[in-house]
C-alpha cells in the first residue's frame, strides 16, 4: 500500500496534513501542481504517492515518529518513480509466477537414468525437441513441453525401431522357445516375458535404459493389500477381484513355459519367473502399452497381438480434458501423437487413455482422475430396488423385462444428475398395475404419467441420499485406517480420493434432482386455469409435457412461454 506523501508548499492544495516536507527544504511555488492533479484523475493510484510537485523534483522525507516510509519521487517532469519491486507490473508478474509454479513441473532431464535413455533413444534415431521428463504437483512424473505447442502439432513421433512389440520378442533370443512351444503362447505372456528375463539380465540387458525408468511397483487393484481393496465400492471391488483372479491364473497356466527356458538361465527359473516378478510384468502392458495392430503370427495364440511398450512416449499423463490424435503411421513406420489443444511452455503434456470414470482408471492403471467429467457412482440392482414396496407383485416381471433390454447395469449418477438409464429403469419400476402394460413406451422415452415421474424422482433422491450418507461413512472409516495403517497409508490415500470423488458427484446430483423436484409441479396458466407439467428431459432442456388440452388452444396471451421460462429459471 502506498504511503499518503505531502510538500509544505502544497499542502492546502493536496488536502493532506503536514507530515511530509521537501528534503531540500523547496521554496519554489508549486507550478506542476496542476500537472500532478491532472495525472491524478488520470491515474488514480497517483492520489496516494507522489513527491514534491515545486521545480526542484526532490525526494519527499517523512516527519514525525510516525511517519511512513518514503516510497517513492517525482522527477522535474512530474513522473513518479517506482521503487523496483514494489509496482503494480511487479504485482502482476508475482502473481503470474506463483500460478505458474502451482503447476510448473520440476525438471529431470538432468537424472542419470534420463541421460542414459536419450542416448539410448538416439542411437535408434529418436530424438526430441518439444519434450524434457519433469516432476509435476499432482500427476508426478511426466513430460513438459519446452516450447508452445499449437492446435494440431506433433507432439512425439517415436519410430519403430524404439518400441517394444512381439515381433522384438521373436527376434530375440526368446524366440525360437515360443515357437516349437505348444499350445502356442499369448501375446500377452511373450512381453511379459521378455520383460521379466530382461530386468533380470540386469546390465546386459539392451533395453536396460528403458527398464530403469519403468515404476517399481504399481497401484492397480490387483497389486493392493486385500483389506483395502476391502474399501472399495462393491462394483469396483468384485472387478478387482475377478482381476486378481485372472493374474493368478495367467501365472498358474504359465508355469510350464517358464520352466522350457531353463536352459536359457543359469539359476532356477522358479526364482526368476516368480508371481510377483510376472505381476510387475502384465501390470507394465496394461497401464504403459500403446495399441499397434500387427500380422497375426503361427507362433502365437488367437488372442489380439496389438500391444506395444512405448520407451519414452509412455511417460505422458492422463487427462480427461484434453484430446490428441495418436496412431502408428504406415508410411513414416513411427507412432504419433499430434495434439488437438494448445499447451504453453513449461506446461505438463497430457494425452486422454480414453473416456474413463474413475472406477475405471483406478481398476485398469491405479490412478484416480480429479473432476473427471466422466466419473459416475454405479448403482447397483439391489439397490435399484431398495426403495420400491415389497407389496408389488409384478415387481419379478419388471425385473426381467429390465435385464432383458439391457437396462439393469450401468445405471449411475453423474455431475449433471441421474443417467437417462437409471431413470427409465426406475420409471419401469414404478408403473402402477394398470400402467404396466405401457412398459415399452418407458423404454422408448415416453411419459406415461405425472404420477410416475414423481415417483421415480423420489425414488431417485432416495437412492442417491443412501449413496452420501454409506460414503460419508466409508471416508470416515478409511480416514480412521490411515490413522492405524501407516504402511498402507499411500493405497488408503488412493481409495481416499476416490471415495472424496464419489461423494461430490452425489452432492452434485442431489442438488439437481432437488432442484427437479421443485421444479416437477403442477403449475396453472393465470388466463386458462390449465395444469402444466414440468419435466426433467435428457437434453437438459425444461418444457411442459402434459396439458389439459393442446398447446395452441391457449388464447395467444404468451402464458405459455412465460412459464417454460419461470421453470427453467428454477432448475437453473
Amino acid at each position: 500500500m502506498f504511503s499518503l506523501i505531502w510538500c509544505e508548499k502544497n499542502s492546502s492544495a493536496l488536502r493532506h496534513p503536514p507530515a511530509w516536507r521537501c528534503a531540500a527544504s523547496c521554496s519554489n511555488p508549486p507550478r506542476h501542481l496542476d500537472i500532478l492533479q491532472r495525472m491524478s484523475l488520470q491515474k488514480p493510484w497517483l492520489r496516494r504517492a507522489g513527491g514534491c510537485a515545486g521545480a526542484c523534483g526532490r525526494e519527499l522525507v517523512p516527519l514525525g515518529p510516525e511517519a511512513q516510509p518514503q516510497i517513492g519521487q517525482l522527477d522535474r517532469n512530474c513522473s513518479f518513480r517506482m521503487r523496483k519491486g514494489r509496482g503494480r507490473t511487479s504485482r502482476i508478474r508475482r502473481r503470474k509466477l506463483f500460478r505458474s509454479s502451482v503447476s510448473r513441473g520440476v525438471n529431470e532431464s538432468y537424472k542419470p537414468e534420463f541421460i542414459e535413455l536419450k542416448k539410448w533413444l538416439k542411437d535408434r534415431k529418436f530424438e526430441d525437441t518439444n519434450l524434457i521428463p519433469a516432476c509435476f504437483p499432482g500427476t508426478g512424473r511426466g513430460l513438459m513441453s519446452k516450447t508452445s505447442l499449437r492446435e494440431g502439432q506433433m507432439i512425439i513421433s517415436l519410430p519403430e525401431s524404439c518400441l517394444l512389440t512381439t515381433d522384438t520378442v521373436i527376434r530375440s533370443y526368446l524366440g525360437t522357445y515360443i515357437a516349437k512351444w505348444q499350445p502356442p503362447p499369448s501375446p500377452l505372456l511373450a512381453l511379459c516375458t521378455f520383460l521379466v528375463s530382461e530386468k533380470h539380465a540386469g546390465d546386459q540387458s539392451l533395453w536396460k535404459p528403458y527398464l530403469e525408468i519403468l515404476p517399481k511397483a504399481y497401484t492397480c487393484p490387483v497389486c493392493l493389500e486385500p483389506e483395502v481393496v476391502n474399501l472399495f465400492p462393491k462394483p469396483l471391488k468384485a472387478k478387482a477381484e475377478e482381476q486378481r483372479a485372472h493374474v493368478q491364473g495367467f501365472f498358474s497356466s504359465s508355469r510350464d513355459f517358464f520352466s522350457s527356458l531353463q536352459p536359457l538361465f543359469s539359476e532356477a527359473v522358479e526364482s526368476i519367473f516368480s508371481y510377483s516378478a510376472l505381476l510387475w510384468a502384465w501390470c507394465t502392458v496394461n497401464t504403459r502399452a500403446v495399441y499397434v495392430k500387427h500380422r497375426q503370427e503361427q507362433c502365437f495364440s488367437r488372442e489380439p497381438n496389438t500391444c506395444a511398450l512405448a520407451p519414452y512416449l509412455d511417460l505422458l499423463n492422463h487427462s480427461p480434458h484434453v484430446q490428441v490424435k495418436a496412431a502408428f503411421n504406415e508410411e513414416t513406420r513411427c507412432y504419433e501423437i499430434r495434439t488437438a489443444s494448445g499447451c504453453r511452455k513449461h506446461e505438463e503434456v497430457f494425452i486422454c487413455y480414453g473416456p474413463h470414470d474413475n472406477q475405471r482408471l483406478l481398476l485398469e492403471y491405479g490412478f484416480v482422475s480429479i473432476q473427471n467429467p466422466h466419473a459416475c457412482v454405479y448403482v447397483s440392482e439391489d439397490i435399484l430396488v431398495k426403495y420400491l414396496p415389497l407389496t408389488d407383485k409384478q415387481m419379478n416381471k419388471k425385473i426381467s423385462i429390465l435385464k432383458d433390454h439391457d437396462f439393469i447395469e450401468n445405471l449411475t449418477f453423474g455431475w449433471d444428475g441421474p443417467s437417462w438409464r437409471l431413470r427409465t429403469a426406475l420409471k419401469l419400476l414404478c408403473l402402477e398395475a394398470e400402467e404396466f402394460t405401457c412398459w415399452k413406451k418407458i423404454l422408448l422415452g415416453e411419459i406415461i404419467s405425472d404420477t410416475n415421474e414423481k415417483r421415480s424422482l423420489v425414488i431417485a433422491q432416495k437412492i442417491c441420499q443412501y449413496f452420501i450418507e454409506e460414503t460419508s461413512a466409508m471416508l470416515r472409516k478409511v480416514s480412521h485406517m490411515k490413522d492405524e495403517e501407516v504402511a498402507l497409508i499411500n493405497q488408503l490415500a488412493l481409495v481416499e480420493t476416490l471415495w472424496i470423488e464419489e461423494l461430490r458427484i452425489l452432492q452434485a446430483s442431489a442438488e439437481i434432482l432437488n432442484s427437479l423436484q421443485t421444479a416437477f409441479r403442477f403449475a396453472f396458466f393465470p388466463s386458462t386455469g390449465i395444469p402444466a407439467l414440468v419435466e426433467y428431459n435428457p437434453n437438459k432442456q425444461m418444457g411442459p409435457t402434459h396439458f389439459g388440452r393442446q398447446s395452441e388452444d391457449l388464447d395467444g396471451s404468451g402464458h405459455l412461454s412465460l412459464f417454460i421460462y419461470m421453470a427453467h429459471s428454477t432448475v437453473r
